[in-house]
């Protein structure tokens, strides 16, 4: 099973989850059998860069982590020559795209879990939405500044909870200051930006909680998992109280 190899209970089910809305958006948004160009911004192992080039895709992994960048071609050097042909990997900071790329230079941009450690984003937004061609696709995954409470409240950490509430910022489980994005917010500045949000899901609303190294449960089990989680990232009111946010724009 692919998903075992992705560090975790938590971890395989963002990916899982994140990876079928992304083939979604593209379904709905491109003529079928479209080779796309795919950018992925922060790309970290480089998971969903892989999976949509073995879909057929071109896809260009941007990483400022050299220690990510290594795993991410470690991980493409076992793929067969003719995945590895579709794929580039660069080391570079989102925040300077402009710097790597010419303007609608992709059909996609992915920037996952990234946003949250960047103090002020919308200049790299702007930068994103500037690489995409028109009707292009931004894929953007984002902590959910809306349910920051949920962590500490279902933790019995009863004054993270109350601090969460009035704030973005937060502590992640690595021990880094970061911040959380408000699906308002991002809606406004992805108008601003002229790729205005067109679908959003929520991710992770049943397993936040679940350890990061914690081993995944048996097959079957882990498809219902999968199912209920999906279901729920889609239906209101559960997909607003998601640990993370996935906002889809489309380029004017």
């Amino acid at each position: 099973m692919w998903l075992e190899g992705l560090g975790g209970l938590r971890n395989a089910v963002r990916q899982e989850l994140v990876g079928r809305q992304v083939d979604e958006q593209i379904v709905q948004r491109f003529p079928v059998g479209q080779r796309l160009r795919v950018l992925d911004v922060g790309m970290g192992q480089g998971t969903q860069a892989l999976r949509l080039a073995r879909a057929g895709h071109r896809v260009t992994g941007l990483e400022k982590d050299p220690g990510m960048l290594e795993v991410a071609r470690e991980a493409l050097s076992a793929e067969p020559a003719g995945i590895q042909e579709r794929v580039r990997l660069l080391e570079g900071d989102g925040r300077e795209t402009g710097a790597h790329f010419t303007p609608g230079s992709f059909d996609v941009v992915l920037c996952h879990g990234v946003l949250m450690y960047v103090p002020e984003p919308d200049a790299m937004l702007a930068g994103l939405a500037r690489m995409l061609a028109p009707g292009g696709l931004l894929s953007l995954l984002v902590r959910n500044g809306d349910a920051l409470a949920m962590r500490p409240g279902l933790d019995g950490d009863w004054p993270g909870a109350l601090a969460a509430f009035d704030s973005v910022d937060y502590t992640n489980r690595l021990g880094l200051e970061v911040r959380a994005d408000r699906l308002s917010d991002l809606t406004g500045t992805l108008s601003g930006i002229g790729a205005p949000l067109q679908a959003w899901y929520g991710v992770r609303v049943f397993t936040d909680g679940t350890e990061a190294g914690g081993t995944l449960p048996p097959e079957e089990e882990l498809d219902r998992l999968l199912a209920a989680e999906d279901r729920a990232g889609r239906t209101d009111p559960y997909r607003g109280v998601a640990a993370l946010l996935h906002l889809c724009g489309v380029r004017g």
